[in-house]
């Protein structure tokens, strides 16, 4: 049996999506997950199960609440890794990890032209890292990170990515 960390990117935002994550509880638990535990109503989800979920559970949401979400799955070692490499030392709600599905093409031309002069980044793998002390709700860079990173990425910041860890028992 092995943990995994299921981020589901563009639930319940402005109305769209929704996807009530009791319903989603109940929902992963009788498809065979186990130890299923949600965290706030934007996608965060951790279980346990005996095989690599990734492919399984984008279909499944979408035949039970008719949407299909992108989904990222992450094993708890590589979910660990992401925590401990973070490189900033800042307020939890101003430091961001986007989670990337494979190692990041980075533009950094259009990084560096999009990133405020607050923001600081780092690249450690397949994570990107970001602090932004004014915060993400008018950042150019925020609103345009895929095109930077060339890759699909979801978003959380430090404060529920150690809420998540924490759930891991770890």
């Amino acid at each position: 049996m092995h943990n995994y960390v299921v981020l589901l990117r563009g639930v319940n935002v402005g109305g769209k999506n929704l996807l009530p994550m009791k319903s989603l509880k109940e929902c992963l638990e009788k498809a065979g997950y186990l130890n299923v535990q949600t965290y706030i109503q934007s996608g965060n989800v951790v279980l346990d199960a005996d095989r690599d979920p990734a492919d399984e559970l984008g279909p499944l949401i979408e035949k039970v609440f008719g949407f299909e979400p992108d989904v990222m799955v992450i094993s708890k070692a590589r979910f660990n890794a992401a925590l401990a490499n973070n490189p900033f030392d800042a307020p939890g709600n101003t430091v961001h990890f986007y989670f990337c599905r494979t190692a990041p093409q980075l533009d950094q031309a259009r990084l560096e032209a999009l990133r405020a002069e607050s923001e600081r980044t780092a690249l450690d793998g397949d994570v990107f890292y970001l602090h932004a002390p004014d915060g993400i709700g008018r950042s150019k860079l925020v609103s345009r990170m895929e095109s930077c990173l060339g890759v699909s990425a979801t978003g959380r910041n430090l404060n529920t990515v150690s809420k998540i860890q924490r759930m891991l028992g770890t």
